[in-house]
């Protein structure tokens, strides 16, 4: 059964750093593209950043973009969300998410998601 993990949420002020990671298990990574999605109360979940399988495309919102950088290390099963210069827009849930119906597609909709991870919360303070 496919798992997805998050770690590396919390609370950071504004203007701060945060790393994201996001490990794939159950079976291999390949022929996943992988995202990152976030979801602030009362809004509708958002695409942040996606990577294509093996990880020659990214994708980015224009509300991170300059900001985020997402990185894959497919021998760890691993993906990671860079994210520096935080605003407290930024503030939400984000979830990683793994789809398989266009590898080399870095960017999708929430329903074209095969697998989501639970969630990790970041918060950004002013």
């Amino acid at each position: 059964q496919v798992q997805l993990a998050e770690s590396g949420g919390g609370l950071v002020q504004a203007g701060g750093s945060l790393r994201l990671s996001c490990t794939f298990s159950g079976r291999t990574i390949r022929s996943y593209a992988m995202g990152w999605f976030r979801q602030a109360p009362g809004k509708e979940r958002e695409f942040v950043a996606g990577i294509s399988w093996p990880g020659y495309s990214t994708s980015y919102a224009d509300s991170v973009k300059g900001r985020f950088t997402m990185s894959r290390d497919n021998a760890k099963n691993t993906v990671y969300l860079q994210m520096n210069s935080l605003k407290p827009e930024d503030t939400a849930v984000y979830y990683c998410a793994a789809s398989s119906r266009y590898p080399a597609r870095p960017r999708w909709t929430p329903a074209e998601s095969d697998y989501w991870g639970q969630g990790t919360q970041v918060t950004v303070s002013s």
